[in-house]
């Protein structure tokens, strides 16, 4: 600490400084001028305390007397005790009766309120993100950060894993989003691209015999933004030699175990749920469940086989959700509302209907059969004042739409404690899903992954894959897989996702001969790092949690960035723009 500026910091102080000599320095958080005496409440990085300034002991008093709030300034002064003890700051017992006075850094007027509670807009916090770095809630998700990331390098370096860099300047291959691509100045008319993530170089480092590797690293992927997205982003990315499933998901337990524990102060149970990515599906609508509510989604579609109700009979798959004595609080109206959240995931329409009085009112109850009616009660178990909801739609459709209203509902009548983190591991994934736009097959997770028992099923969009997924309050944030390590079958699954075998040997020649010189069985995961410092920190988007982020149009709104660049570079690298 430099004397010269520092003895203490301003939230360290406490009655124990009572009559001692102290110099602080800090940012003006607020100033209150009472003539020929003057208030500051002084800011540093680990809080703040009151300073007063008065004619008689200090010669410079014009000087504070002129500074605007956020002015950089260095105090000497004498800790008294607080006559009124303001309880909710550390600090709060004393004062500091300033002595001599330096100016470090006059500010100009800030363009924002800069306090726990701000008025700025987004992009004003955006634009002035190094204002915005001074609100304790900002600066405090990134220490939260911080925790995280000791944390998972102490555990890692524990169970002897190593943290090994992997290259940014890369090749582009197909691993589910759009590269963001590097012109080579020496390699006129060619590119590299960044990496969606290290996973080539990570088999690699598993073919070479490293065993255990880790690295927390940034990732780029051109993708459209949401709030817990952004187009560089960080991820833990790991992997380890002669795993399996149950190794991988064993380590990664006892991380969160210890770090809820150690940063939250939270203990959570030592055996996480799981479940089938089909069990997800079916009964919450989304391969990422919030399970901390019950709210389940229900099949009807064989209930309803003979219905008189067109929508149903057109419809492969009718699921409803029960909402339970809320009948009474949702009007036509309300319930409109409640179709524009499923028309957002693209579905036709919400059918409902009332129960109450042992009978079926409003919505669609018209078009229901009495013996429908019987089993409806028995398998909806419904009750007075029930609401139920059905979507009626493709499989896919009909799950995520009310999946996402699920949600939707949990949220608004607070059906989990926002306290509470509950984890869920989702295995069995399917190994393909069809892509009808370019009529092939992709990867669900990446073309690395071991199919189920290391064959394709005759029908390809029934073979399962060797992956997992690690789900926190209604958030994906880790996904992982058991990694193809026999050269015939990552050229099957290459050809599959519908490659020729010109692609194959341009983009993957090094990487299928590498498997030819003894590839261990390995697995591995990648969590998102932004995400969980999110979910931890009470963010709402991983904006909050990164110290200079992109805003939803992708655009550094502080450097004013992406920009064009001279004409004169542009031919150096051999680009000519249309």
């Amino acid at each position: 600490m430099n004397e010269k500026y520092r003895s203490h910091y301003l939230g360290s102080l406490n009655s124990k400084q009572i009559d001692q000599t102290v110099t602080v320095s800090g940012w003006i958080k607020k100033k209150r001028n009472l003539g020929e005496l003057i208030f500051v409440d002084l800011r540093d990085a680990k809080g703040y305390a009151q300073i007063i300034f008065t004619k008689d002991n200090l010669e410079n008093y014009e000087l504070i007397n002129s500074l605007q709030t956020e002015s950089v300034i260095t105090v000497v002064g004498q800790v008294n005790a607080r006559k009124e003890i303001n309880s909710k700051i550390p600090s709060g017992e004393i004062e500091i009766l300033a002595t001599n006075l330096t100016l470090i850094n006059m500010s100009k007027t800030s363009p924002m309120i800069i306090d726990d509670q701000t008025d700025a807009l987004e992009d004003t916090r955006l634009k002035y993100r190094y204002l915005d770095l001074r609100r304790n809630p900002v600066i405090d998700k990134l220490r939260m950060r911080h925790k995280i990331s000791l944390k998972i390098r102490t555990y890692l370096d524990s169970q002897d894993f190593i943290e090994i860099e992997t290259p940014m300047l890369t090749k582009a291959t197909p691993e589910g989003a759009r590269d963001f691509l590097v012109p080579s100045r020496l390699n006129n008319k060619k590119f590299y691209a960044l990496p969606q993530s290290p996973q080539i170089y990570k088999n690699l480092l598993m073919v070479g015999g490293v065993e255990k590797y880790y690295q927390i690293v940034k990732c780029f992927r051109d993708e459209d933004l949401r709030a817990d997205r952004q187009p560089e982003f960080t991820q833990l990315d790991l992997e380890a030699s002669f795993f399996e499933e149950k190794d991988v998901q064993i380590l990664m337990e006892q991380l969160f175990i210890e770090m809820m524990s150690e940063i939250k102060g939270i203990d959570i149970p030592s055996d996480f749920a799981s479940l089938t990515y089909n069990q997800a599906m079916n009964n919450y609508g989304l391969d990422k469940p919030d399970i901390r509510f019950d709210l389940q989604l229900n099949d009807l579609t064989n209930l309803f086989s003979n219905s008189d109700f067109k929508v149903f009979t057109e419809s492969k798959t009718i699921k409803a959700i029960v909402l339970k004595d809320l009948a009474d609080s949702y009007s036509r109206k309300t319930i409109l509302e409640l179709e524009e959240v499923v028309k957002k995931h693209n579905a036709k329409g919400l059918a409902w209907f009332k129960y109450t009085d042992n009978q079926l009112s409003g919505g669609i109850s018209k078009f229901i059969l009495e013996d429908e009616i019987t089993k409806l009660e028995t398998t909806l178990k419904l009750e007075n004042n029930d609401l139920v909801l059905i979507i009626a739609d493709e499989w896919d459709i009909t799950c995520n739409a009310l999946g996402n209203l699920r949600n939707y509902l949990g949220k608004k009548h607070q059906m989990y404690n926002q306290d509470e983190f509950k984890f869920v591991w989702i295995n069995d994934w399917p190994l393909f899903e069809y892509d009808e736009e370019f009529k092939r097959y992709i990867a669900m997770h990446h073309p690395f992954t071991m199919p189920q028992n290391n064959k394709f099923e005759d029908d390809y969009l029934q073979t399962k894959a060797r992956a997992y997924d690690l789900v926190l309050n209604g958030y994906e944030i880790g996904g992982g897989s058991v990694r193809i390590n026999d050269r015939a079958i990552q050229q099957k699954m290459f050809e599959l996702l519908g490659m020729d075998q010109a692609e194959i040997d341009s983009k993957f020649s090094f990487y299928l001969d590498a498997y030819e010189y003894g590839a261990p069985v390995h697995a591995g995961i990648a969590f998102g790092l932004d995400r969980i410092a999110m979910i931890l920190s009470g963010g709402e988007s991983i904006r909050d949690v990164i110290a200079f982020p992109k805003n939803a149009s992708a655009k550094e709104v502080m450097m004013d960035s992406p920009t064009e660049v001279s004409s004169s570079q542009l031919k150096e690298l051999g680009i000519k723009l249309d």
